[in-house]
């Protein structure tokens, strides 16, 4: 679909909710293939690209699986990122301790939002984030020498895909990594924490570390990210604000591209002829960067809650209902990608919303990509007989409403 289609809040009539009258489905569910949507959140069969779940307390909110419906939301102001807005619904138990605090960033609002958002940009710039190309290129190196010196057996995860973004983040914000696991250990409790207290004592337990780290900070000043907005001299940022931007920046910047390379080389291994296209022609690699992001689209959904009454694809959202905008579903909607559940290294995948859409979208994406775009071309070329150690079906998977990935990637080579 392009950018000049029918916009799709423009549509149609008004009809009664598709759903009325129906069970809404459960939300979230768990993945029952780990590159592949869970078959209870794709759309009604009818091709709807809107319908309702509900959520774990029982309450209905919009599900929005289309792929020029999800874009279109994104960039309307009535809907709403802010968590602290009384009607944000909570998707899983573990959020429920997120109202009580702003979240930055993700869970703001313009003009907020927009402050916020320029501190960052020059930190997280195309310009900048390739000239760390080289860094990151020696991070991945070296990272691969180890575990080639300790093979012939490893889990990726600990032993690749969890370090490489996490050393290049904790450079990149001044972050000690010799602390790696401590803040990974907690980062890990929060995304997958079955309750808000549990979610609630790692959240305090890192913005103490964080506040710790900018005080020490004050006394002997460095050159990276953090100490660059300690020092700014128009106060944009008060200290409690910093400790919230720095915690989502540190869990943001591991975290995600942590699972996309873990996954995204379980995909292309259980894909041996895409693999096998990469090897041969290895420039294809940007491109496939793309394609394994929107293949795998490992963040559930956006979460947004009506301000005001929209219209779309003949239903209305009415204020104070919640919206979730289903990423994995929409990257896979057949009308803006054919054949959209065959991965495709060829295929260009423009307009994914892995990264979001509008005001909100992903503020790393161009460091990410650069990690994917090494991270995999150095881990295919350095070992061309890397293959999984156990069997597909034992690979340890990410339960749904969370970041979606691998606990454990054992191969052998």
């Amino acid at each position: 679909m392009t950018e000049t289609a029918q916009h799709p809040l423009s549509a149609a009539p008004l009809t009664p909710p598709a759903d009325s009258g129906a069970a809404a489905r459960p939300w979230p569910q768990d993945r029952a293939c780990p590159y592949h949507p869970p078959a209870g959140h794709l759309p009604a069969p009818e091709g709807r690209p809107l319908s309702r779940v509900t959520l774990f307390d029982g309450r209905e909110v919009w599900f929005v699986t289309g792929h020029a419906e999800v874009r279109a939301l994104l960039r309307d102001r009535r809907l709403s990122a802010d968590r602290q807005h009384p009607d944000f619904p909570v998707t899983v138990p573990r959020l429920a301790e997120q109202a009580v605090r702003p979240l930055p960033l993700l869970g703001a609002d313009d003009p907020l939002h927009n402050r916020q958002r320029r501190t960052l940009i020059p930190g997280f710039g195309l310009q900048r984030i390739t000239a760390l190309r080289p860094a990151i290129q020696q991070v991945v190196d070296d990272l691969l020498d180890r575990m080639l010196a300790a093979g012939p057996e490893a889990d990726l995860v600990t032993a690749f895909a969890l370090p490489v973004p996490s050393t290049v983040i904790c450079s990149l914000l001044g972050v000690p990594y010799d602390d790696h696991e401590f803040f990974e250990t907690h980062s890990r409790r929060l995304l997958v924490a079955e309750t808000a207290a549990e979610a609630g004592e790692s959240r305090e337990e890192l913005r103490a570390y964080f506040r710790r780290l900018l005080d020490r900070k004050r006394e002997a000043p460095g050159d990276a990210l953090l100490d660059t907005l300690l020092a700014d001299p128009s106060g944009t940022l008060d200290r409690e604000e910093l400790v919230s931007m720095a915690l989502l920046l540190l869990i943001a910047g591991h975290e995600t591209t942590s699972n996309m390379i873990s996954l995204g080389t379980y995909t292309l291994l259980r894909h041996p002829e895409q693999l096998a296209a990469l090897r041969a022609d290895p420039e294809l690699m940007r491109g496939a960067v793309e394609e394994l992001l929107r293949y795998l689209s490992i963040a559930d959904s956006l979460v947004r809650v009506a301000v005001a009454d929209v219209e779309v694809a003949g239903e209305r959202i009415r204020a104070g209902e919640g919206v979730l905008l289903a990423t994995p579903e929409a990257n896979r909607d057949p009308a803006s990608y054919p054949d959209p559940d065959t991965l495709d290294v060829r295929r260009s995948a423009r307009h994914h919303v892995a990264f979001g859409y509008g005001i909100h979208q992903c503020l790393g994406q161009n460091l990410a990509r650069a990690e994917l775009d090494i991270a995999f071309s150095s881990l295919f070329a350095r070992i061309p007989t890397l293959r999984l150690a156990v069997a597909p079906d034992e690979v340890s998977v990410k339960p749904g409403g969370t970041v979606q990935g691998l606990f454990a990637l054992p191969v052998t080579w």
